[in-house]
């Protein structure tokens, strides 16, 4: 295993640390320095692996300020904002329905009842009055024929 640069070790930590998986930082390296590493030479720069336990001071320091600062940028990035995904997944069912395609538009509005029920995220939220934690409601879609009057579900 050949020793590394010190600006190839600071992009495999920061590669890390904003989760890309060790096969992702082999190609980047490869691409951006023209350096071959193996994927096992990559994650002993990740300390939160066992291979990576005895990295230096300076790359775990290195690690945990991109990871600390990359978690809360996500926030600047569209996707990761639940408005931004209920608007276009109603793009895609309204999109679907032209298309008459019901099965598709049932599959995405399962997905936006499950983004509106907090099913995706890693926190309990609170009421405003109490610390009883507020319980995700759980939304049925019942698909009725509109061609015939009075049909029930």
């Amino acid at each position: 295993m050949a020793a590394l640069q010190n600006d190839v070790k600071a992009f495999i930590v920061q590669a890390l640390a904003c989760f890309d998986t060790p096969s992702q930082v082999v190609e980047a390296v490869q691409k951006e320095y023209g350096v071959a590493v193996t994927r096992q030479q990559v994650e002993t720069h990740d300390p939160t692996k066992t291979s990576g336990k005895g990295l230096a001071k300076r790359w775990v320091t290195m690690f945990e300020d991109t990871r600390k600062r990359f978690r809360e940028e996500t926030a600047d990035i569209p996707i990761a904002n639940r408005a931004f995904r209920l608007r276009a997944m109603n793009r895609f069912v309204e999109r679907a329905e032209t298309m008459k395609n019901i099965g598709l538009a049932l599959q995405i509005l399962e997905q936006a009842a499950k983004e509106t029920g907090d099913i995706y995220v890693n926190r309990a939220r609170k009421e405003e009055v109490g610390d009883e934690p507020v319980i995700p409601t759980r939304i049925q879609v019942d698909v009725v024929d509109a061609r015939k009057p009075n049909a029930e579900p």
